[in-house]
């Protein structure tokens, strides 16, 4: 496959960011950030480097694989985003919450969690994804957090974090309302490290329930620019013993 010249140079110019972007097929799958079957997308590659992909998030594109050696590059007008002073819990998740059973880890099992979220009949995440994003993971810039009932691994999430933002890919479960889990785990992880931004790339009806909204995408490269330049933490001790869990009155 043939690269545009501006991927491969590493700069996403102005012109190639006001190309149509990705056609979405909404669905309602809360095992996901991603909410779209993605058809015929200009900007595509067949090999990409860490510089590159970092690149790219810190522009707001963000790649995903839609057939065999061919990966594309996304980045949605309007973008979805959750703000982190506008979480809130679903009434319904109330009760998945507090149930003592779930465990929750950060960054101990990276690897499991992106082949539990390409494991469905239709993934864009394919080994050349899960590759770069692994080596993503060594050099701790991006991150997973895990869900775990009984010793096994029930659900989770993982995403890219630069400077104060951090950029949800993907979620899965294996029990019912684990993905609910990780998703508030997160939450708390990001609020504890000071961080900024929590993009989930688009929003879905499940996610709306958590506060997620869509802005155009002119504002959200604004937030992206100021989280970019701030620091914040990533950290497992942000939701150890238990401390993951909201205040959840009655």
């Amino acid at each position: 496959m043939k690269l545009t010249s501006d991927v491969v140079r590493g700069r996403f110019s102005n012109r190639a960011s006001a190309e149509k972007d990705a056609h979405a097929e909404v669905t309602q799958d809360e095992g996901r950030f991603h909410r779209a079957r993605i058809e015929n997308f200009p900007r595509m590659a067949t090999q990409i480097s860490l510089e590159l992909l970092i690149d790219a998030y810190a522009r707001g594109f963000f790649p995903m694989a839609v057939g065999p050696r061919n990966i594309r590059w996304f980045s949605p007008d309007p973008r979805g985003v959750i703000p982190l002073d506008g979480f809130r819990i679903p009434r319904g998740a109330r009760k998945t919450l507090i149930d003592p059973a779930w465990e929750i880890r950060v960054d101990s099992a990276f690897e499991p969690v992106m082949r539990a979220c390409a494991d469905r009949p239709e993934t864009w995440i394919d080994d050349e994804i899960i590759a770069i994003y692994l080596e993503l993971h060594r050099r701790g810039v991006a991150h997973s957090v895990e869900v775990w009932r009984d010793g096994m691994l029930a659900g989770g999430l993982y995403g890219v974090r630069l400077g104060a933002a951090f950029f949800g890919e993907s979620m899965f479960h294996r029990v019912t309302g684990a993905s609910k889990v990780a998703l508030v785990a997160l939450h708390r992880v990001l609020v504890a490290g000071g961080f900024r931004l929590l993009d989930i790339q688009w929003t879905t009806p499940h996610l709306e329930k958590f506060g997620s909204i869509e802005i155009p995408k002119r504002t959200y490269l604004k937030i992206l620019s100021s989280a970019l330049q701030e620091h914040a933490d990533f950290s497992a001790s942000a939701v150890s013993d238990g401390n993951w869990r909201p205040a959840i009155s009655s």
